[in-house]
């Protein structure tokens, strides 16, 4: 029998999150069943299974999928050459979150509004939410920390409050391109420049 390469239980675990993270865009998370992932998958009941015991573990795994993205656009902020600002922070979420949609063809947005939702109902996800919500917004208050260094940003501000209104802008994005329907990651971006000129 053909052992299983790290590789194949990577991609086979990837498939079975971007399946589950097209059933929440479609449906949230609260109607999206296991029975749900499973046939959008293509898989067999045991194959997800053995990579996830429940829903609230495919939660985590697609809570991590989108920290993940935005802690690898903290990262390379944070060991960028150039000077960096704080609109290059936001700039970098947002552009992110689009290509991430283009890559993966799901409304990933759509998907982040579905898991505030999820943890503002479900104390579990809430605590995973709280988790990784407050890892991004430190690094984020790490970034503004550059910026200060950089001389982008003023010495005598408060990283950590700076940090909370940073990282505020990103749900602003995702609802207003959800609803609204009129924003882009470029205009965003740049009516962000605009007030911080």
């Amino acid at each position: 029998m053909p052992r299983v390469t790290d590789e194949h239980r990577a991609a086979r675990r990837q498939q079975i999150v971007l399946a589950a993270a097209r059933c929440v865009a479609r449906e949230g998370f609260h109607k999206t069943t296991m029975a749900d992932v499973i046939a959008e998958a293509g898989l067999s009941a045991g194959a997800v299974y053995g990579y996830f015991r429940s829903k609230t573990e495919i939660i985590r795994a697609i809570a991590d999928l989108a920290v993940g993205e935005a802690a690898h656009v903290i990262g390379e902020l944070a060991v960028r050459e150039e000077t960096v600002t704080p609109s290059d922070v936001l700039t970098c979420f947002v552009e992110r979150i689009d290509a991430l949609v283009a890559e993966t063809g799901i409304d990933l947005p759509r998907v982040g509004v579905q898991t505030w939702a999820e943890a503002v109902r479900d104390p579990e996800v809430h605590a995973l939410a709280k988790e990784k919500m407050g890892a991004l917004r430190s690094s984020v208050e790490e970034v503004l920390r550059r910026c200060q260094a950089d001389g982008t940003f003023a010495v005598d501000a408060d990283p950590h409050r700076a940090a909370q209104a940073l990282f505020g802008m990103l749900p602003g994005f995702v609802l207003q391109r959800l609803v609204l329907e009129d924003v882009t990651a470029e205009s965003y971006a740049q009516g962000f420049a605009d007030l911080t000129r």
